[in-house]
């Protein structure tokens, strides 16, 4: 063999490991890449309890319940499903029944979500795409949505603490 001809061999053979190794992780990533996952989605593909994922809906009017030391509790739906969430702290301000809301955290055994981190929205127009889409194959879209989401640019999330998300501290 040729110098040249080593020299592209060992080339050849990096970029397929390489392409091995970045097909592997995608594999891996797959289920995370989303955003957050609805209460349709989580019943649908099984999640175990202690899988930690994103559980994003709309909070349902009348299922917020204050308890002893910032424990709260309410239920995130899409329209389809339910799932309770549990979550021990401060809510952001703009947290409200009726509102967008994305919580972090795991299943418990008795398929209640223990969230650790709440994010609720700016805006009261705006809502993720797979939502709105929900929303409208269920007929319970409001055409004044539309008109008043595109009058400006879409709002940050914010969390718990009141800081937008991905904001410089």
């Amino acid at each position: 063999m040729t110098r040249k001809q080593r020299r592209m061999t060992i080339i050849g053979g990096s970029l397929a490991v390489l392409a091995l190794a970045a097909a592997l992780v995608l594999n891996a990533l797959r289920d995370s890449i989303v955003f957050f996952s609805t209460p349709t989605m989580v019943a649908e593909k099984h999640v175990g309890p202690g899988k930690r994922f994103r559980l994003g809906g709309l909070v349902q009017p009348g299922s917020l319940q204050r308890g002893d030391n910032l424990a709260v509790t309410f239920e995130v739906a899409d329209g389809n499903a339910k799932l309770p969430v549990a979550y021990k702290g401060i809510l952001p301000d703009l947290f409200r029944e009726g509102q967008g809301v994305v919580a972090e955290g795991a299943l418990d055994a008795n398929g209640v979500f223990k969230a650790d981190t709440v994010l609720a929205k700016h805006d009261e127009t705006y809502m993720p795409k797979d939502v709105a889409d929900a929303l409208k194959k269920q007929g319970h879209w409001k055409d004044d949505y539309d008109s008043k989401a595109s009058g400006g640019s879409k709002p940050a999330a914010t969390t718990a603490q009141g800081n937008p998300q991905g904001a410089v501290r």
